[in-house]
């Protein structure tokens, strides 16, 4: 971890550091122990910052791919992570609540806890549901399923790097500018191909609540969920209450997820006629890191082609979106 009290000094080094004026000829790249050192939750957000950090940074993501972000404890060996790290970027909105902890306990002075979904909407834009009533206090946490919102995290992490790491600043800008405009051809998409599905078709029932900002960003419904609050099963009368609803609208599929398999959506699947299908992924990046679609982008296109294409629309722009990262995940951990 670099140390502040040498900050006009590092200031320095990572300014010439990451300068593209290389008198050597050779890779502009800092070279790893120079580098800032960044702490992450959930793949997504690691993956965003790895798209803006670039090679100005390297990452630990804490929590493991394929995990329930929203139970997960950390080790205390993961202490020593966040001891390291100059920066740390997490969701927040109560999702890594153990996490968060952990990391409060044992920065560093001068190192700071970045929450980017506080910094991203305002307590009147929470939304509660099923999984996440207002009862118990806190809002549904998955803001990065609308890409708009994943954009402003992007946009986040590069102020916020910026200003600890001036030296790098433009990299980071430019690096934000690419993902930023990747994003928005996203955008594009989903709001193209939202209008190839009836829209009577446009309704998800899924296993956890994970798509209610990118619903009311993009004109659907979430008509429910199958995990409620406390991650325990749904009581028989709400399971027969989904049955008759999704067939009274005709829903033709409804969606579980890859990695929590749920025999009470396969029961409401059988006993409505809708077609099941049980690989979304909310948090959980496609392949593995180095992939082509081990990414955020990957991971958006890869779940709106598979519920987009099942109800109804045509889906076959998302098979050609460049879902690749803009910047290596060499040094960065993703844990599993």
């Amino acid at each position: 971890m670099k140390q502040s009290i040498i900050g006009v000094a590092v200031t320095t080094l990572l300014a010439t550091a990451c300068s593209s004026d290389d008198s050597s000829g050779g890779d502009p790249a800092s070279p790893a122990s120079e580098r800032l050192a960044v702490v992450t939750t959930v793949s997504p957000i690691t993956n965003i910052v790895q798209n803006v950090g670039g090679d100005c940074v390297t990452i630990i993501g804490i929590v493991p791919e394929g995990t329930n972000s929203h139970t997960f404890e950390p080790q205390p060996s993961d202490a020593a992570a966040f001891t390291g790290a100059d920066i740390v970027f997490i969701n927040g909105l109560d999702l890594e609540e153990p996490s968060k902890e952990l990391a409060e306990a044992n920065l560093a002075e001068g190192s700071s806890i970045i929450e980017l979904g506080s910094m991203t909407i305002t307590p009147d834009e929470y939304i509660y549901d099923f999984s996440f009533p207002e009862a118990g206090g806190d809002p549904n946490p998955h803001l990065w399923t609308n890409p708009l919102f994943a954009k402003r995290y992007a946009e986040i992490v590069k102020d916020e790097l910026s200003t600890i790491d001036r030296g790098c600043a433009g990299e980071y800008e430019s690096n934000y500018d690419a993902f930023a405009a990747r994003i928005d051809e996203l955008d594009r998409m989903v709001r193209d191909v939202t209008a190839t599905v009836p829209e009577e078709n446009r309704k998800l029932l899924t296993y956890h609540d994970s798509f209610p900002y990118f619903a009311r960003e993009y004109g659907w419904e979430v008509i429910g969920a199958i995990q409620p609050s406390d991650f325990a099963d749904p009581t028989p009368q709400d399971v027969a209450s989904l049955i008759d609803q999704v067939e009274s609208e005709n829903i033709p599929a409804i969606f579980g997820s890859e990695v929590f398999p749920s025999p009470v959506l396969e029961q409401i699947a059988s006993e409505s006629g809708a077609q099941y299908i049980d690989d979304l992924r909310d948090d959980d990046l496609p392949g593995e890191n180095g992939d082509r679609d081990h990414s955020y982008l990957g991971l958006m296109a890869f779940d709106f082609e598979a519920f987009m294409g099942a109800l109804g629309g045509d889906a076959t722009p998302f098979a050609t979106f460049d879902v690749e990262n803009l910047q290596s995940g060499d040094d960065v951990e993703y844990r599993s």
